[in-house]
């Protein structure tokens, strides 16, 4: 999960199964590193309810994309009281306050804004969540500083996972995915307005992450944003998107166009490779949910996997000679 700053009855071969998200199979952890991409086009967060296709098939791959997660500093929490993990997703830092039924914002900085949730924590998420038609809400309120003015915050978050069914992403089919809504709507307020009754301007969000059950991360999230100051001339709008790295690794058949295949395949201590292997020189292993785990040279044909604890992975395989690198699954006995 992540933001920025921004019945049905029904027969069960015709239609799909719905996830739970829990703290146990979708909260962040301390120390997690999760390797996306940016993705390229627009993401159609258009399908609602059960049983849709979110068709977007079409996104590209473009810029890495890292999200990190750690401890909170003395300081910080100093600063962001109540924090537990914090977030950083490039220019973006998140603090949340985690326990056992929900997930918490206690304070959001990037480049437009700093807010500091110092006098109500804001729900992000609840759990378990499922799908529902209506959404959770709750209040928000504490203080903002920026580069321009200095004042006091108040609003709310909501979040509502109001679809489920069939990802479709770059190439990739995932089944049984549920989408969440996440809105934040935040009213920013002079130092002196302790009666919150003229709002200098408004900070806006509206993000949308997609889960499945193998994953702890969204597979994909895109987010968009507003800040207006209408006293100050400010009306910015920011929006992005992106995936987990696994959504555009593709399996064996890219290494077949490419006369390059990996032997033996379930592989104990070494993968092997066959044909043109010259211009490969450099290997990187995932993790099915898209984590880089291993980062080798590829010598003599072969990379070591002995140190891999038994799992499926994909391996990508590039060189300076080569445009691009070429993925493919294996099995880690």
């Amino acid at each position: 999960m992540k933001t920025s700053l921004f019945i049905l009855l029904g027969t069960p071969a015709v239609f799909s199964a719905q996830i739970t998200l829990t703290k146990a199979t979708h909260d962040p952890v301390i120390n997690d590193i999760v390797n996306n991409s940016i993705v390229t086009g627009t993401v159609d967060n258009s399908a609602t309810g059960p049983n849709v296709t979110f068709s977007n098939g079409s996104l590209a791959q473009g810029a890495s994309s890292q999200v990190t997660y750690s401890t909170p500093t003395a300081t910080e929490i100093g600063n962001y009281p109540g924090s537990t993990i914090k977030m950083i997703d490039g220019t973006t830092t998140i603090f949340y306050k985690a326990s056992a039924t929900k997930l918490e914002i206690t304070g959001i900085i990037n480049p437009q804004v700093t807010l500091n949730f110092n006098q109500d924590n804001g729900t992000y998420i609840a759990y378990p969540t499922t799908y529902s038609l209506t959404a959770q809400s709750d209040t928000v309120q504490g203080l903002f500083s920026s580069s321009i003015a200095n004042g006091l915050v108040k609003g709310t978050m909501a979040f509502q996972a109001d679809a489920y069914g069939t990802l479709m992403v770059a190439g990739k089919t995932y089944n049984n995915v549920l989408r969440v809504k996440f809105t934040q709507n935040i009213g920013l307020y002079s130092p002196i307005d302790i009666t919150f009754s003229n709002p200098l301007g408004t900070f806006t969000n509206t993000a949308y992450s997609y889960y499945d059950a193998s994953h702890r991360y969204a597979l994909l999230s895109s987010t968009s944003g507003t800040l207006s100051v209408p006293a100050f001339g400010i009306n910015q709008t920011t929006a992005t998107a992106q995936a987990l790295n696994e959504t555009f690794l593709a399996v064996g058949h890219v290494m077949k166009k490419a006369n390059l295949s990996i032997y033996p395949n379930p592989a104990q201590d070494f993968i092997g490779f066959k044909g043109e292997v010259d211009n490969y020189s450099t290997a990187k292993i995932y993790s099915l949910d898209g984590k880089l785990v291993k980062t080798s040279e590829v010598k003599s044909g072969n990379v070591q996997i002995s140190d891999l604890p038994p799992a499926s992975y994909f391996i990508e395989v590039g060189g300076k000679n080569t445009e691009t690198a070429k993925t493919t699954k294996f099995i880690k006995k």
